[in-house]
């Protein structure tokens, strides 16, 4: 499954994918004939990815839900950034979405563009009623892209809570 926008392919990573991500880049590189240059692998962001392979692995049927998708630029195969949702939707049909992309491709419109598409794919599927993001007070850049998207601010706490309803 691939899911085009008008700049980037974005693309599922496979729980094999997954894993040559944390350990071998030039390897998934090669493998996806492509060139990484989004978020460094390393400290917080690396124990997200390597949590997100850990239940992947248990539970590969839902990897959509699990796994990161790459955001590839279509013009010359460069991932600018990657994208999530959280884990399969709970409950109340809400599935949460996660994103980063790599310094030199911030404010180009990457981000709306990739957030677009996955919330209008998810939101197409059984069960999904809407999906939430969650931003830091001072997310200024992020918060644009949830308004650009569509969401509107749910919760105010230690942090703001967005939704974007069917």
């Amino acid at each position: 499954m691939k899911i085009q926008t008008e700049r980037l392919e974005l693309i599922p990573l496979t729980l094999n994918q997954l894993k040559l991500w944390i350990e071998d880049i030039p390897r998934l590189e090669k493998e996806l004939d492509c060139s990484y240059k989004a978020e460094i692998m390393e400290g917080f962001f690396l124990e997200i990815v390597k949590g997100q392979y850990e239940i992947t692995l248990k539970d590969p049927q839902n990897y959509l839900w699990h796994s990161f998708f790459f955001l590839i630029r279509k013009e010359d195969r460069v991932v600018v950034g990657s994208a999530d949702f959280k884990d399969i939707p709970n409950e109340n049909g809400e599935a949460e979405i996660g994103y980063g992309l790599g310094k030199e491709f911030e404010h180009k419109g990457y981000m709306t563009e990739a957030a677009k598409a996955m919330c209008d794919w998810a939101l197409k599927q059984n069960g999904v009623k809407s999906v939430i993001a969650e931003t830091d007070l001072e997310g200024f850049a992020s918060q644009r892209i949830l308004e650009r998207c569509g969401f509107k601010m749910d919760k105010r706490e230690e942090t703001l809570w967005w939704r974007l309803s069917e």
